[in-house]
């Protein structure tokens, strides 16, 4: 797990099941655009004008941040998964991307065999356990 796997929005998404999968891999939100899958080249966040600003990374560099968009993505994303994505961006703005990454490695690290969490099933990509 690397810190170009964190997506502007918070995601993980070395944790997404897109990536995880083994055909029709996703690299990405910072991957290349031909192996993303049509929501996420659609994804409003990750095509938002003020990420095209120099220096901006992550959306808490936003004068509108939170906007709507991620507001209603960290909803979806805390219900459904338990995962927050404002949370994870308070995480990196505090302590650094590389802190972090270390704590996401560990946090979804299975227990069983050492593989990773996909975030959207529940379960470990490697060995499958819950």
């Amino acid at each position: 797990m690397h810190s170009i796997m964190i997506a502007p929005c918070g995601m993980n998404c070395a944790l997404c099941y897109a990536y995880q999968r083994d055909k029709n891999k996703c690299d990405g939100c910072w991957g290349a655009y031909e192996q993303k899958p049509n929501s996420c080249r659609k994804c409003s966040i990750t095509n938002c004008e003020h990420l095209a600003k120099p220096g901006s990374k992550f959306c808490y560099d936003c004068e509108r941040f939170p906007c709507t968009r991620l507001k209603s993505l960290d909803k979806r994303y805390r219900t459904k998964y338990h995962m927050s994505m404002l949370e994870n961006l308070s995480n990196i703005r505090t302590y650094g991307i590389d802190v972090f990454v270390n704590n996401e490695r560990e946090r979804w690290k299975c227990a069983h065999c050492g593989g990773t969490f996909c975030v959207h099933h529940h379960c470990c990509s490697s060995c499958g356990k819950n």
